[in-house]
């Protein structure tokens, strides 16, 4: 069965650096869009980033390109969110989710299949 575990959250300050993981088991990785949402309390869920399988284009939402970085390890299975620069509205549970369907730039408000647990990324000032 398809699976995603996501890890690598924490507490930074302000202008630091995280790397987020997503680990998919029961699926080949590469077969697949990836994608990460985020969703800080009392916020709706967002879009932060996408690695679409068909096109193989990396998508990113205005508020976070020029400073998240999404990348693959198809040997490990795993994606990455590189995350430099964090700001404290960076603050939220980071979530990734997976899909066969290809959705292109729809991708935000897609019905994505597959979700991990999250990981909670912490900003401070």
């Amino acid at each position: 069965d398809v699976q995603l575990q996501a890890s690598g959250g924490g507490l930074v300050q302000a202008g630091g650096c995280l790397r987020l993981s997503c680990v998919g088991s029961g699926f080949n990785i590469d077969d697949y869009s990836i994608a990460w949402f985020r969703q800080a309390p009392g916020m709706e869920r967002e879009g932060v980033s996408c690695l679409s399988s068909a096109e193989d284009i990396t998508y990113y939402e205005d508020f976070v390109r020029g400073r998240f970085t999404m990348f693959s390890d198809s040997a490990k299975n795993t994606v990455y969110l590189q995350m430099n620069n964090l700001e404290p509205e960076d603050t939220a549970v980071y979530y990734c989710a997976a899909d066969y369907t290809d959705y292109g730039n729809t991708w935000p408000h897609a019905p994505w299949d597959y979700w991990g647990q999250g990981t909670q990324v912490t900003v401070s000032s």
